[in-house]
C-alpha cells in the first residue's frame, strides 16, 4: 500500500527545511547530462508509462494527481506541457491556465478560482500558473491587491507569511483527501531568457507569442528570483513537493518532468480493482449470453 503522501526522488527536489537557494539551483542539465537524441526518447519512454499509469489511476478512482507548473516568461511552460501530456488520455486530464482574476475571482478569496479547477479522483490535472501568482507577481507588483479589496492587508511581510500558510494548509488538505500535488518551478537563466525573446522577435511563426511587457517584467528578474526563493522555501512540503528544473536545455526540461511525474504514479502503487465474487458471477453470466448471440452468418 501506497504511503498517504507520496513523491518522487530527484536531485532537482527542493528540500523541505526551508534551505533552497534559487542561486544555487542549476539552470543547466549537469555535466552528465544526455544527448538531445537520448532525451527525447527518455520523454518517449516516460510518456509510455505514463499512459498505463494514467490508465490505472482513472480505474482506481481513489486518488487524483495535480501538477503545477510556474515558470518566469519564456521559461517553455507551454511546450512543456504539450511535450510531455500529449501521448495521454485527453479523457482523463485537463489543462487550465490561470491569468488575470476575473471581475468573479476577485470578489472571493485567492483561492477560490483553484478550487474551481481541481481535479476529479482519477484525473489528472494541469495547472499553467496558478495560486502562487498570488505569492509571485503581486508580491513583485503589490499594487494589484488594491483590486482585492481586502478588507484588512496586514503590514509588512505578514501579509505574505499569511498566504504561505494558507497555501501550505490548502494543499496539505488536498492531499489529505486523495490529491497528490506536483509543483516544477522551471527554472531558466537571464541570458536563455533574452535570447529566446530574441526569437520570438526574430521568428514570424513565434511573432505571436511575444508581448511587449515581457521587456518590461525582465527588469524586475532579480525580484521575481527572490519571490521564488521565498515561496519554494515555504511550501516545499512532503505533501506537496517542488521541482527546480534547469530550464536552459528544452530537451533536458522535458524528460525530467515527464520522468518526475511517472515516478511519482508509480509511487502511488496504482492496481486495476479485482473484482469482487458477484461482480465476477455476472461476468461469466454476461459472457454466456454474449457467446450464445452470434451473428448470422
Amino acid at each position: 500500500m501506497a504511503a498517504r503522501f507520496v513523491y518522487a526522488r530527484s536531485p532537482h527536489l527542493v528540500p523541505f527545511d526551508g534551505t533552497f537557494r534559487v542561486g544555487r539551483a542549476p539552470t543547466r542539465p549537469p555535466g552528465s547530462v544526455k544527448t538531445s537524441r537520448q532525451n527525447e526518447q527518455a520523454l518517449a519512454d516516460a510518456i509510455t508509462a505514463m499512459r498505463k499509469l494514467q490508465s490505472r489511476l482513472l480505474a482506481t478512482d481513489r486518488r487524483a494527481l495535480l501538477v503545477v507548473f510556474q515558470a518566469l516568461d519564456a521559461a517553455g511552460k507551454d511546450g512543456t506541457i504539450k511535450a510531455v501530456m500529449s501521448g495521454i488520455n485527453p479523457a482523463g486530464c485537463e489543462v487550465h491556465s490561470f491569468k488575470k482574476p476575473s471581475e468573479d475571482d476577485l470578489d472571493h478569496d485567492f483561492l477560490w478560482r483553484i478550487c474551481q479547477r481541481l481535479p476529479e479522483r482519477g484525473r489528472i490535472g494541469i495547472f499553467n500558473r496558478s495560486h502562487y501568482e498570488e505569492v509571485l507577481v503581486v508580491k513583485v507588483h503589490p499594487q494589484i491587491l488594491d483590486a482585492q479589496r481586502l478588507p484588512n492587508v496586514p503590514a509588512g511581510k505578514d501579509l505574505w507569511k499569511e498566504r504561505y500558510e494558507s497555501i501550505r494548509d490548502f494543499e496539505k488538505h488536498l492531499a489529505r483527501n486523495g490529491t497528490t500535488i506536483l509543483k516544477f518551478f522551471l527554472n531558466v537563466s537571464k541570458s536563455e531568457q533574452r535570447k529566446r525573446l530574441l526569437d520570438r522577435i526574430d521568428d514570424p511563426e513565434a511573432n505571436w507569442k511575444f508581448q511587449p511587457n515581457d521587456v518590461e517584467e525582465r527588469r524586475n528578474f532579480g525580484r521575481y528570483l527572490d519571490a521564488y526563493q521565498t515561496a519554494l522555501r515555504e511550501t516545499s512540503r512532503p505533501w506537496a513537493p517542488w521541482y527546480a528544473i534547469p530550464a536552459d536545455d528544452k530537451d533536458y526540461m522535458r524528460r525530467v518532468v515527464a520522468e518526475v511525474i511517472v515516478d511519482t504514479l508509480r509511487a502511488m502503487d496504482l492496481h486495476y480493482p479485482v473484482p469482487d465474487r458477484a461482480a465476477r458471477l455476472a461476468m461469466v453470466a454476461a459472457r454466456k449470453v454474449l457467446k450464445a448471440d452470434k451473428e448470422p452468418a
